[in-house]
């Protein structure tokens, strides 16, 4: 095998490492109720900037009535909601698709 192919064989077997990996610690998380940091450590496809717009919309419009509202906040969209499923809370509730 080449080194060439090696190193494309390596970076894609290290890249599903890490999503997998994403997808597998990412715990139930109420988004009413975390910080911005449990945000992006938690919601698949949300990091520390989205994080930050997440919790910025909640202090400006209050709680979120349901996980959909996410959708409200510039960056998210429904590929979020799907990939996390009942990860999701509002109100110790799961978002249900």
């Amino acid at each position: 095998m080449s080194q060439l192919n090696f190193k494309t064989i390596s970076g894609a077997l290290l890249a599903a490492t890490l999503a997998f990996g994403q997808l597998a610690k990412a715990d139930p998380v109420d988004i009413n109720l975390a910080d911005a940091e449990s945000l992006a450590e938690n919601i698949v496809g949300v990091g520390p900037v989205l994080a930050e717009a997440i919790v910025a919309y909640r202090l400006e419009n209050g709680s979120f009535a349901s996980a959909g509202q996410l959708l409200e906040v510039p960056g998210v969209g429904p590929k979020i909601l799907e990939k996390n499923g009942k990860t999701l809370l509002v109100d110790g509730k799961a978002y249900q698709n």
